[in-house]
């Protein structure tokens, strides 16, 4: 599974892009509502029960709540409840750190957002869980999706807060187990090398041991020059206007290389046709750092997905890159080619990382251990 050992704090990255994501993550939860922010109630009819996502939602928030402020105290400030005021809890179980009382606002400094938590004791599950996940999505870079034990002991997606996901969409996988959602995308020798070994480590993980991965694709972004050749007279539909002026690099969603959202075939990335301004300059590299936790009182895992964005031109301005990335996409078998829309781009791509790995003279960068990146040989 490519897993590390995650120190707590790095469980959430911050970065100057702070104030823009969350511009962006923002327009998302107002315009595409449960196709972002969705919590699931219990399954209790079935012959496989699951607990609601709510509280597990609920116990997030306020983990974020005590996490940021220590981690990150320029960038947020709380207020707590005054002592004497019954504590939120889960189980009978406070949801302060420290034995504080719970916190009872936070605010990023960044983007003058503030967030009430009492507000939460006021509603009823489902309801309380996705106000939760709106506040959660509110604080930090990270996409967040909640995977919670059934009886079964199947992991299931009960709530998610997912509003930059590139290439897949909630609506898609929410309810799913950890085996059906791998298996309905189409991930390349799940079943034949990860589900039993996944299965095994989500069981047996521990609340005192996250850990962490990395992923990355390559995907395409319209020009600014596209957009306004292709357009010029105003257009009535004001909502996609603004999603363009808001996000230009596609981070929420990757049309020009998966075509538009809601007509998406689940399981068939890379989907659309080679667009007409597909070129070095338009081509970005997506990484996600994806990131695992247990909860303590609810149990449930929260999986976090923070993505970034890289234009491809400004990664080969470093020495040995260019060479490091064709090799990396050349190596791709079949199957993983297909799967990371190699087709679509790698003319383009691999011609002109070629050129600028003989610009650098074709140098092989290595990673040591106690070394740091780059290491060029």
């Amino acid at each position: 599974m490519g897993i590390r050992t995650m120190p707590w704090s790095e469980w959430i990255e911050l970065d100057s892009t702070y104030q823009h994501w969350q511009r962006v993550r923002k327009f998302r939860v107002r315009t595409r509502g449960h196709d972002v922010v969705r919590v699931l109630p219990a399954r209790e009819a079935e012959s496989v029960k699951v607990q609601g996502g709510a509280w597990a939602a609920k116990e997030l928030v306020f983990e974020l709540a005590e996490y940021l402020p220590r981690r990150y105290p320029s960038s947020f400030r709380v207020t707590r409840l005054p002592n004497g005021v019954p504590a939120p809890s889960i189980g009978g179980v406070s949801l302060a750190w420290e034995q504080q009382q719970p916190v009872q606002t936070i605010e990023a400094i960044e983007t003058g957002e503030k967030f009430d938590l009492r507000v939460l004791e006021g509603l009823n599950d489902v309801e309380m869980g996705e106000e939760a996940m709106r506040i959660t999505a509110g604080l930090i870079q990270d996409d967040v999706a909640l995977m919670i034990e059934g009886t079964d002991g199947k992991y299931y997606f009960q709530a998610g807060a997912i509003c930059i996901p590139g290439f897949w969409r909630m609506r898609d996988k929410i309810g799913m187990t950890l085996d059906d959602i791998h298996i309905s995308g189409n991930v390349p020798r799940f079943k034949e090398k990860l589900q039993t070994s996944m299965e095994k480590f989500f069981r047996r993980m521990p609340v005192d041991k996250p850990v962490v991965r990395n992923n990355y694709f390559m995907q395409v972004c319209k020009p600014l020059s596209y957009v306004a050749d292709a357009d010029p007279e105003p257009r009535l539909d004001v909502e996609e206007e603004c999603a363009f002026d808001i996000d230009p690099e596609e981070l929420s969603w990757s049309e020009s290389t998966n075509g538009p959202e809601d007509t998406f075939l689940h399981g068939h990335g890379h989907a659309a046709l080679p667009a007409p301004y597909l070129a070095p300059s338009t081509m970005r590299l997506r990484s996600e750092r994806q990131t695992l936790r247990r909860l303590p009182r609810t149990g449930a895992i929260v999986f976090g997905i923070r993505t970034y964005l890289f234009k491809i031109e400004e990664l080969a301005l470093e020495r040995g890159v260019a060479h490091r990335l064709a090799s990396a996409i050349r190596s791709w078998p079949d199957d993983v080619g297909v799967y990371k829309g190699r087709k679509m781009y790698a003319d383009v791509v691999l011609k002109y990382l070629d050129e600028c790995a003989a610009r650098d003279g074709n140098i092989v960068i290595e990673e040591e251990e106690g070394r740091g990146y780059p290491y060029v040989r």
